[in-house]
């Protein structure tokens, strides 16, 4: 485990605290004023046993009790407010962090995604910002006001007495250190603790992802014993954890035992020896006591900097994980349809789970698209045609070459102005629970209905939008439940269509779709093609009827290019014969 140095722990209260600073403030006036409460109260008790017991009449009893009763609701009344403030700094600053790690996660390269489950980026997000809520809201002030108490603890003994000065002093000293001492003890066992709970979550998202695929092939046996295997080590990282945090738990205790048996001891010998009165005494006794309470609460800080260790350490390490994709681009995204021009580009896969061969997944690729044309891609699951998809949304960069759009780098454009004039659409569509508009428009306010609708109608599905029983505000379930294949393509083609991007590619887009459907989509993607530079994935004969050229590929590499027309016409040529086999009998 590596241990943080201080230094980000401050960098991080200071990014995060800055903008809560009168709240902050208000906590460390109200944390303040309970410390000085706090040493008040043994001097009111003191003053009360010494006027019982007769050995000291300045104050009358009932002045003394009001006084007591007083200071102990005004504590109480500050402990209340600075709780109060502490859990709105907290939120605050946990969800400001939580918005960062989100929009970071979301800037990540699509690598770091395969190699990331969902159910662990979750955690990641909320698990282990979750535990920095009083992190944030309280340890720097708690910590501080504890050790402010402490040291004004050890003042005002030794003002009573300067040899239970000393002592409380010494005691405090020591105690403080060995509790510090202990604050790496559990570290290890909390780091592991929470790897293994993200580990968990994404084994569980996973599958139940994947539930209808587990439910059909009997797979659910399997699943639960690798569940109960998770369990079984989550549990044991969890008794490790607890042991760990009971041996620091315990060391403080006794402690505080030892720092109770002090007070008494010393006490006692001042008070046979006629050096304080026994009300004195009692308020040794009460201060040595209350010496403990600070203590408590500084172990219970060392307890969160110790998840804080840990969590800070796992957030450090993702927020210092930096895309793949190099960001930098000035140069403006072209207006209108994209002359795409691939220029000796070659690819492959890092992870040795997507590429084991090591082998190039897309091999000197040159080709050139003008723009409007629509280019048809043929070829066998893993010849490269979606990968050559995500070179074009910048997925991923190419090891080797360039890929221009209107004789421009893509490496030269700003990424998210690039993917805004970029349609994909695939077989596999994302729907939302939320309602129509929103899923049409991804939650932009700022599109109105009217040009919606006017989208669907020139896409020919106003006869589907008026089928539906609300218009734009249907509500649709998760994952598109009560919605057929066909609706959710539909959906995909509108919002591909409100972007009015300059290259749209369909990724088999229509594989899974039934006559009837198919004609309407083919419909729609005639008028979203209409101006646009086109790439067409598919197995279909009818998908690739309409496109400009033609292009074959195997194992990343190009076998046959050119014009749709002139290709079909050659007996020779490969799409010749796919044309006369059937593409859904050969390209599969």
């Amino acid at each position: 485990m590596v241990k943080i140095p201080v230094r980000q722990y401050f960098a991080l209260i200071a990014r995060y605290l800055q903008p809560q600073r009168r709240r902050v403030v208000w906590m460390a006036l109200c944390l303040l004023g309970s410390i000085g409460l706090q040493l008040l109260n043994p001097q009111v008790l003191a003053e009360f046993v010494d006027t019982v017991t007769g050995e000291n009449t300045r104050y009358p009893i009932l002045s003394i009790a009001v006084l007591y009763i007083a200071a102990a609701g005004g504590g109480q009344i500050l402990n209340v407010v600075t709780t109060y403030l502490a859990s709105q700094v907290g939120w605050a600053a946990t969800n400001a962090l939580r918005s960062d790690l989100a929009g970071h996660i979301l800037g990540l390269d699509l690598a770091f995604h395969k190699s990331h489950t969902p159910g662990e980026l979750i955690e990641r997000v909320d698990g282990d910002v979750s535990l920095l809520n009083k992190f944030f809201s309280q340890f720097t002030l708690l910590f501080g006001g504890n050790v402010l108490l402490m040291f004004g603890i050890v003042v005002a003994v030794s003002m009573e007495n300067l040899v239970a000065g000393g002592a409380a002093l010494l005691f405090a000293l020591v105690a403080l250190a060995v509790i510090l001492r202990l604050r790496q003890v559990a570290v290890p066992y909390l780091a592991a603790h929470r790897q293994l709970s993200a580990e968990f979550y994404g084994f569980v998202g996973e599958h139940l992802t994947g539930r209808e695929d587990v439910k059909a092939n009997g797979a659910r046996g399997w699943m639960m014993r690798r569940l109960l295997l998770h369990y079984q080590n989550w549990l044991l990282a969890f008794h490790r954890m607890r042991l760990a945090g009971t041996l620091v738990w315990g060391s403080s205790m006794a402690i505080f035992v030892f720092g109770n048996v002090i007070a008494l001891a010393i006490g006692a010998w001042l008070y046979y020896r006629g050096d304080i009165s026994l009300g004195t005494v009692f308020l040794l006794y009460s201060y040595f006591s209350q010496l403990s309470r600070p203590m408590e609460q500084i172990q219970e800080q060392v307890e969160q900097l110790q998840q804080a260790d840990a969590s800070i350490a796992r957030i450090r390490s993702l927020l210092d994980t930096q895309s793949a994709l190099e960001d930098v681009g000035t140069s403006p995204v072209p207006a209108g349809a994209f002359d795409i021009g691939f220029s000796n580009v070659s690819f492959r896969y890092e992870d040795s789970e997507a590429d084991p061969s090591g082998a190039w997944t897309i091999d000197e690729l040159d080709i050139h698209l003008a723009a409007g044309e629509t280019i048809g891609l043929l070829g066998r699951t893993g010849s490269g045609k979606s990968t050559l998809a995500r070179l074009l949304l910048r997925l991923y960069d190419p090891q080797l070459g360039a890929i221009r759009f209107n004789g421009v780098d893509l490496r030269e454009m700003p990424v998210s102005e690039l993917r805004q004039r970029v349609g994909l659409v695939t077989q596999d569509v994302q729907i939302f629970q939320a309602s129509v508009r929103e899923n049409i428009t991804f939650f932009d306010r700022s599109v109105s209905d009217s040009v919606i609708t006017e989208a669907l109608e020139m896409l020919g599905l106003g006869d589907w939008l008026h089928s539906l029983p609300h218009g734009l505000n249907t509500q649709l379930g998760a994952e598109g439940r009560g919605l057929s294949a066909g609706e959710a393509q539909l959906l995909a083609f509108a919002r591909v269509f409100l972007k009015d991007p300059g290259l749209v590619i369909l990724d088999e887009a229509s594989s899974r779709l039934d006559p009837e459907t198919e004609s309407l989509i083919e419909r729609a993607v005639e008028r979203l093609m209409h101006g646009r530079t086109g790439v067409i994935i598919a197995h279909r004969l009818a998908t690739v009827q309409r496109v400009d050229t033609i292009l074959i590929m195997e194992a990343g590499r190009v076998v046959e290019h050119g014009r749709l027309a002139a290709l079909a016409s050659d007996p020779g040529s490969r799409f010749a014969q796919l044309l006369k086999v059937g593409l859904e009998d050969v390209l599969v």
